[in-house]
């Protein structure tokens, strides 16, 4: 798990926004029925953002990271990963769901993906980023090679290695927003990256951060707040720019 439960992004919340929100249960092509959190603006929305949490599923911080992009315009979905496995409801704070993620695939994932931005359509947006966590990082970019008609793709502190076989694919520009001290992602790694994306002439741009370590993306790291203001501002320009694209 990247986050603590207590743990908030580090984006200020903005007073007076007007905003709804939903639990909801969407199904994928396969039948899968999957948990989602949902947040509106007031009005149309600018675009459509899919949030693709860490290992843990859909919990508190995405929940209202989601919140953070429909007070800035954006109708926002964040997902859980474990329908097939665990079921819709509401879990305890400790449950056992490394033994889920495990389970996981990447055609199930996508799959619910695609359920997502299938959603969002429907609510009326026309350009639809994806935006992921650590295992929802690396997942977040390989949805761009997945065909869903992606504007583009965000990943903080993705895995490279999980994706590099997908860069040809890729359809929509990618956003690689990584960690410097990152234990389990070497400068190397992304160098590696970097390199596959520009050998197949893709659109991306990728920052490391000197530093900071996995998941800085976070309220209660305040030291890393300069970092996380940083990730923050580009993300949603890159969502803007993405938008007016779309």
């Amino acid at each position: 798990m990247c986050f603590e439960l207590d743990s908030e992004p580090p984006v200020p919340r903005i007073s007076g926004a007007a905003v709804s929100h939903d639990d909801l249960v969407l199904e994928a092509a396969d039948g899968n029925r999957f948990a989602a959190f949902q947040a509106l603006p007031d009005g149309e929305p600018r675009s459509g953002v899919v949030i693709l949490p860490d290992v843990r599923g859909l919990y508190r911080f995405y929940e209202e990271l989601a919140l953070r992009f429909a007070e800035r315009g954006h109708a926002a979905l964040a997902f859980d990963y474990f329908g097939r496995t665990a079921g819709v409801g509401k879990r305890p704070d400790e449950w056992d769901f490394m033994r889920h993620v495990e389970q996981t695939t990447p055609e199930g994932i996508q799959a619910d993906v695609a359920a997502c931005v299938r959603h969002l359509r429907e609510q009326g947006c026309k350009a639809i980023v994806t935006v992921g966590f650590c295992f929802g990082g690396s997942n977040s970019w390989a949805a761009a090679a997945w065909g869903h008609g992606l504007a583009g793709a965000v990943g903080f502190y993705g895995r490279p290695s999980r994706v590099l076989e997908l860069v040809p694919r890729l359809e929509a520009p990618i956003l690689a927003l990584q960690a410097g001290a990152d234990q389990a992602i070497s400068h190397e790694d992304n160098l590696e990256f970097e390199q596959a994306l520009r050998q197949a002439g893709k659109e991306y741009e990728l920052i490391e951060y000197p530093g900071a370590p996995h998941s800085f993306f976070d309220r209660k790291q305040a030291e890393y707040q300069e970092a996380s203001d940083d990730a923050w501002r580009r993300t949603l320009e890159f969502v803007e720019r993405r938008s007016a694209s779309g």
